[in-house]
């Protein structure tokens, strides 16, 4: 992959107690955090939908059109595979600051410690640090980047990565049968080479929690992205109908939201939904998002079993490695990119 805009480590640690916060968090008045109610996402059970549940499978279905969100309860993670992920995220951003910057972002790398999407010197930042890691295919994991003062952060990744692969799998058979398409169609897309990558995300309190952006506001560019909450504070806020909306995740859950590339797979049958993290004044946050995505070798663009009945195809067609490159380097504005992706 070519190099791709990584910020400095300046611009990678926030601010995580005094009074003052630098002026480069601080957003205009026109973006500050305001919201309005909350919103109810569906709820799918992966039980019901492994034991072929029409009405299950239905509800899936409109999940993925009118919400692009939806909580996931009675999945097969088991629980001590969820809390070894949560000890090892949490612990690694308790860690010296010294200590993390070992693993920060290198120029040209996805992979490390940071903030992802930074294109220009004077764009503002979130209040957020991250770890970022290439997961799978395996051979994408950059060790280096993997903290190894955390003994145990290496095979509590390794289970968490398998475990959510296997639901993601899962998932995407329901999705190609709600769609009417063969699951191999897209089973073949991602084959043994699909991506996946883990951001761990911590969230420092803020004393001007109104006047920052955890996450700022955008659409993920992957298939299907798994949420795992880690600790009780709650942040998640996604548009709807214009207002934005907190999310409150359900103990035990994931979140689950459609990706730009199915929204394109689908020809915006499936709609990706722009979301953003705010922060709290008094308490951290901490998360851990999945992306799944096809193989790197893969095209995306409408599947032809989409357009078939239609007249053409909303979206056209790139290849996943182009596709990552612009999505990399681009700032991130709501649904911009998706809209780039549009024909003329």
């Amino acid at each position: 992959m070519e190099s791709l805009p990584v910020p400095s480590v300046q611009a990678m640690v926030v601010a995580t107690g005094g009074a003052d916060v630098p002026p480069r968090y601080l957003r205009p008045e026109d973006e500050a955090v305001a919201t309005d109610g909350e919103a109810e996402i569906p709820i799918i059970d992966f039980r019901r939908l492994q034991l072929g549940h029409d009405e299950e499978m239905a509800h899936m279905d409109r999940a993925c059109q009118d919400w692009g969100f939806f909580q996931l309860i009675n999945h097969s993670v088991p629980e001590h595979v969820v809390d070894g992920m949560k000890a090892n995220a949490r612990g690694f951003f308790e860690l010296p600051a010294e200590t993390k910057k070992q693993f920060a972002q290198e120029r040209g790398q996805l992979d490390g410690y940071g903030q992802l999407f930074v294109v220009s010197e004077d764009q503002k930042l979130d209040w957020a640090d991250i770890l970022f890691l290439n997961t799978l295919p395996v051979q994408n994991r950059n060790f280096r980047f993997w903290p190894n003062q955390l003994a145990n952060f290496r095979s509590a990744l390794d289970k968490y990565s398998a475990a959510v692969k296997s639901i993601v799998d899962f998932l995407l058979v329901t999705v190609a049968n709600n769609l009417g398409v063969d699951p191999e169609v897209i089973a073949e897309k991602c084959g043994i080479d699909g991506i996946q990558a883990v951001r761990m995300n911590y969230y420092p309190p803020c004393v001007q929690a109104d006047k920052v952006i955890g996450f700022s506001p955008h659409s993920d560019s992957d298939l299907l992205t798994l949420v795992l909450q880690v600790n009780e504070v709650d942040g998640l806020q996604i548009k709807r109908n214009g207002t934005w909306f907190p999310v409150r995740p359900l103990e035990g859950a994931f979140i689950v939201n459609v990706g730009d590339i199915l929204q394109i797979f689908t020809n915006g049958r499936y709609k990706s939904v722009e979301h953003r993290a705010v922060v709290d004044t008094k308490k951290e946050r901490l998360s851990i998002a999945a992306f799944h995505s096809p193989s790197i070798h893969a095209v995306v663009g409408p599947l032809e079993e989409m357009v078939a009945h239609e007249d053409e195809a909303v979206y056209k067609s790139i290849d996943h490695d182009e596709f990552m490159k612009l999505f990399f380097s681009s700032k991130l504005e709501g649904k911009s990119f998706l809209d780039r992706m549009k024909k003329l």
